[in-house]
């Protein structure tokens, strides 16, 4: 079978590599699915820069996102059969044409979803559920707080600045350029800010760096910055954070935290309430292009390519 390895930490275009590799059997508690589609996101190339390698081992498979079709089961794996679709979490590893897993890490998808869909059911819509009770658990039972979001007119931006708002907040989308204000505008009818840091109660920061240092500065006593994704590739100023540690509530988000602790109906639970709000396109993405995994190497020009207008997929 053919599957994506990183050996060494650098630029994803240059280290992510192909290699052939022999299948392997589903010892017990295990099934083996063979992946149909898997996403490209920001969350599974960061990794392979070497931003988190104090907690990256190598080699590894990149991958946190897809779906897959379930071809073998291990001994004693109840409630899962030949056939039926799943979504695999909780470790990377979909960027190849089959994986085994754990059966418990594994999640039924509805039959009403496409392959593309069910793909993109996952790292995003679950991300953002968990910022949004973040933010609630930050201001309780008081509503109508201004929070930022940058990247907004990203996938889970344009999902938070919904769920912001379905649950009594005001969103205020973060954008970099006026093109991309103008863009979103389209869809999202609340406040769009261009290149600059308004008084905020709260920031949902994807980006970090010093973008995210200037929104830190002029967030209002009582607020809190919650960071989820270092799209610049730098965190938060250290010293900053420290200065204002008495004001700000500063915390980081990693969805893995959360998958692995929280109880399996837990997770069902959002999983359905994620398939739902695919359904009536809420939380659905758009698709740029499906590539097979044997175009890695163009995929991942494409992800850099500012004319993308959606996810990247690939079909194994």
């Amino acid at each position: 079978m053919l599957r994506a390895v990183v050996r060494a930490f650098g630029d994803p275009r240059q280290v992510i590599g192909l290699e052939e590799t022999e299948r392997s059997a589903p010892g017990p508690g295990e099934v083996e699915i063979r992946i149909r589609r898997a996403a490209i996101n920001p969350s599974d190339l960061i990794p392979v820069t070497g931003a988190y390698r104090s907690r990256t081992a190598l080699p590894f498979v990149p991958g946190f996102e897809g779906v897959g079709e379930i071809v073998g089961l291990g001994e004693g794996v109840t409630g899962l059969a030949p056939g039926q679709r799943v979504l695999p979490i909780g470790a990377s590893g979909l960027w190849q044409d089959y994986l085994v897993r754990p059966a418990e890490r594994c999640f039924a998808v509805p039959d009403d979803l496409s392959d593309d869909q069910a793909a993109m059911a996952y790292v995003n819509p679950l991300t953002a559920f968990q910022l949004v009770n973040a933010v609630q658990a930050q201001f309780g039972s008081v509503r109508g707080q201004r929070i930022g979001v940058t990247a907004a007119a990203s996938a889970i931006g344009k999902m938070l600045l919904v769920l912001l708002a379905e649950a009594g907040f005001q969103p205020v989308a973060l954008v970099r350029s006026a093109a991309t204000a103008a863009r979103l505008k389209e869809s999202f009818s609340g406040d769009v800010v261009v290149q600059s840091s308004p008084p905020l109660d709260a920031v949902l920061d994807a980006v970090g760096g010093e973008p995210g240092n200037a929104l830190f500065r002029h967030i209002r006593p009582g607020g809190a910055f919650i960071q989820y994704g270092a799209l610049s590739g730098l965190q938060l100023d250290p010293m900053l954070v420290a200065r204002r540690r008495e004001d700000v509530a500063f915390s980081f988000l990693w969805l893995r935290n959360w998958v692995h602790s929280a109880p399996r109906a837990e997770i069902e639970a959002a999983f359905a309430r994620s398939f739902a709000g695919i359904r009536t396109g809420v939380l659905g993405s758009a698709v740029d292009r499906v590539f097979a995994l044997s175009a890695l190497a163009a995929a991942l020009a494409r992800q850099d390519d500012p004319a993308r207008s959606g996810k990247l997929l690939l079909a194994p």
